[in-house]
């Protein structure tokens, strides 16, 4: 199987994959510059950049970039000693690039209101794919959302089954009433999607998922929950609205280690809320 062709499978089904390359080698390597090895999520390979420690090393930093999301430089000087040690007959020096190679994101909006029309719009410019589910036709159609890659006019429950939900999605639920955005979300913090978003004043927010927690849904499921959705800017307007949320979301994907601890306004993590039901 060819490299580039894995490289667009996987990256088509919405999987993450490292790309190691050797950019630079001189003297006597066990491989040739534009070498690559491709590393999948669960630790497999396609390709070698010549084997040994040196590869056992570069499979270890592309773990790491996996995780972390940021390429990696690696440098590797084989003199006599070092290659007779890693193996490798061979005494020259090799540059490694590891990058990771992400999925596009994909925002899926439930409700194809005045909210979720401005959210497209942006999300599409920030450069998300963005996917629209509301069971009113009248609403979900191609005339509001012309820059949607997919359109789901239909019951939120039988669209829930033909969203392909990974680590590459951005759940946004702003649909037109409180018991949809309660059906909606219970099923969301179920998902591994990366973010997961409810509109909705800080008492709406508390009181369903209080609800939920009474049905049986752990509250540690509401982790990943930034409610009300979108940063603080003060934001009014409906375009207004859609910009402070894509900044979250942008936030999220840049800085996916950090921003559970420090951008989530999770009302699980803090409690802060919880006064305002008094």
């Amino acid at each position: 199987m060819d490299v580039y062709e894995e490289l667009v499978r996987l990256r088509r089904q919405g999987r993450k994959c490292a790309l190691a390359t050797i950019i630079q080698a001189r003297g006597s390597i066990p491989s040739f510059p534009s070498a690559k090895m491709l590393i999948r999520e669960d630790g497999s390979t396609l390709g070698t950049i010549g084997g040994g420690c040196v590869e056992a090393e570069v499979w270890d930093a592309a773990r790491e970039t996996l995780r972390s999301e940021t390429p990696r430089y690696l440098t590797f000087n084989l003199n006599q000693e070092a290659a007779y040690e890693n193996g490798l007959i061979c005494g020259g020096q090799l540059e490694v690039y590891i990058e990771p190679v992400l999925p596009q994101p994909r925002a899926i909006l439930f409700g194809a209101g005045h909210i979720s029309r401005s959210l497209s719009k942006i999300a599409h410019l920030a450069g998300f794919a963005t996917v629209i589910v509301d069971d009113r036709e009248s609403f979900a159609n191609r005339e509001r959302f012309p820059e949607a890659s997919e359109i789901y006019a239909e019951p939120y429950e039988s669209a829930f089954g033909r969203l392909e939900v990974n680590e590459a999605c951005y759940l946004i639920i702003a649909t037109r009433g409180h018991r949809d955005d309660m059906l909606v979300l219970r099923w969301a913090v179920s998902t591994p999607a990366r973010y997961v978003a409810m509109i909705g004043s800080k008492r709406k927010v508390i009181a369903v998922v209080k609800e939920l927690e009474k049905e049986g849904v752990p509250a540690e499921a509401f982790e990943r929950l930034h409610a009300p959705m979108g940063l603080e800017i003060g934001a009014v307007t409906p375009e207004e609205i859609a910009v402070s949320v894509v900044a979250e979301m942008i936030a999220v994907r840049r800085q996916p280690q950090s921003c559970w601890r420090e951008l989530s306004k999770s009302i699980f993590l803090s409690g802060r809320f919880s006064h305002l039901l008094k």
